[in-house]
């Protein structure tokens, strides 16, 4: 890696902007994305979403653990509930058939258990299980993405803040030119070997830098904001990035898999888990132990026979279920899950071949890139020479101001087409450490 000074031919240019932020405090890219990894909002939002899958993969083994319950209920009749009764039950000699209403019980009914429930075996239990834990692999990966986002994102508002401040200190550059030409125009016209005209083209050209500067720092400004609001901290908050620019020299990249992959990949899993729980709840029972203790309670209120008294009650046993026909429901799911699966296979193809075609593109754009970027160098440099020759032989009397400005403009052409070359270059660059799995990795 070597470290690239956008231009050194206006190293004085940054000296003199430094001057107004030196009480600043300087943050390296690589300080922006530390800083947003503690305050990005997004972060922590997903950090709350791993903490959330983790309490699902708990909750799915707790259903193992024994469930007891406490039940009491207090019932009062109005009406004893009725039962009929053969009649020969009360006259032996009555015929078949013919029956006799009896109530029974008495009015107050007093009910207080403990209800002890364990599954011994359910397939939906452990199937939910498996599903919640691969659930928690796939939050922990999305985190991953968002955590890859925010450092696309603020690498991205940090690039643009450089080249910001580097079209900046063009601008000072060619503001001090314009000054210089101004104050040499007046004097010329002073000694009348200049148009009137003349000094004013100069005059507007002067002014529209200093529009275009106002216009820049506007911009400047709102891109800080941006990574101010990306890093997590106050918009208020002072902050200054540091111009020089590093990129590689080589951009080779060991190719990872890249979290989409692994995504998706995991999505399926998680989709292959769930069809197969549905397939064991299909064909194999549940096995619960129950279990129950308590105690009833019957009382009368009548005199002279009133009484409450209470009976202890309680079992233990298995309870076997086994499903017979839900009405394909089941099997209704089961094809459902059939086809997410196949949607995702789909989905995973799909991405590896996008995902090779967009390496290949990055690789392209970084090689047409930093071509440029080494051509538009020489060519700054060719038209500051240019220009500085245009400006002393219209001092000597062999130039005019047409062709001064020619030069000017020319070399603030230059400019520019550099300042989009470094900045096409490293989104290039930046992407395919992307698309390489390796943008979270690289430092």
């Amino acid at each position: 890696m070597m470290l690239v000074n956008i231009h050194k031919h206006t190293l004085l240019l940054f000296l003199i902007i430094g001057v107004h932020t030196v009480k600043a405090q300087v943050w390296a890219m690589q300080q922006c994305i530390d800083t947003a990894q503690v305050h990005n909002k997004n972060l922590q939002m997903s950090r709350n979403n791993i903490a959330i899958g983790e309490q699902r993969e708990k909750e799915a083994k707790a259903n193992l653990i024994p469930k007891v319950t406490a039940n009491a209920d207090y019932k009062y009749f109005t009406n004893l509930p009725y039962q009929l009764m053969p009649l020969s039950t009360f006259n032996p000699t009555a015929p078949e058939g013919q029956f006799k209403e009896a109530q029974f019980g008495v009015p107050h009914n007093i009910n207080a258990n403990l209800q002890l429930s364990m599954p011994l075996y359910n397939p939906q239990v452990y199937g939910a299980i498996q599903t919640t834990k691969i659930a928690s692999e796939l939050t922990k990966l999305q985190y991953q993405k968002t955590e890859e986002q925010i450092y696309f994102e603020i690498s991205n508002l940090y690039y643009n803040a450089q080249i910001l401040h580097h079209q900046l200190a063009f601008i000072d550059s060619n503001l001090i030119n314009a000054e210089k030409l101004l104050k040499n125009m007046q004097l010329l016209n002073e000694q009348l070997l200049a148009k009137g005209t003349d000094v004013s083209k100069v005059k507007l050209q002067l002014s529209q830098l200093t529009t275009q500067k106002e216009t820049i720092k506007s911009k400047y400004e709102q891109v800080l904001n941006a990574l101010k609001f990306a890093m997590g901290i106050s918009i208020e908050q002072n902050l200054q990035i540091e111009p020089n620019i590093q990129y590689h020299n080589t951009n080779e990249y060991t190719p990872a898999s890249t979290l989409d992959i692994r995504i998706i990949k995991t999505q399926n899993r998680l989709l292959s888990s769930e069809l197969s729980t549905l397939n064991k709840s299909r064909f194999l029972p549940s096995l619960n132990l129950i279990g129950m203790y308590g105690t009833t309670g019957f009382g009368y209120d009548k005199k002279p026979n009133d009484f409450l008294k209470f009976y202890p009650i309680g079992f233990a046993g298995i309870q076997l279920s086994y499903p017979l026909f839900n009405g394909t429901v089941t099997q209704r799911k089961i094809n459902q899950k059939r086809f997410e699966i196949l949607n995702s296979e789909i989905q995973f193809e799909l991405n590896t071949e996008q995902n090779n075609m967009q390496v290949e593109n990055a690789k392209l754009q970084i090689m047409v890139t930093k071509k440029s970027v080494e051509t538009t160098t020489e060519q700054i440099e060719l038209a500051q020479t240019i220009y500085e020759q245009t400006l002393l032989q219209q001092k000597q009397g062999t130039a005019n101001l047409t062709d001064v400005l020619l030069a000017d403009n020319a070399l603030r052409e230059a400019q520019q087409t550099y300042i989009n070359a470094v900045i096409e270059y490293l989104k290039a660059d930046l992407e395919l450490k992307k698309l390489t799995g390796n943008i979270s990795t690289t430092k």
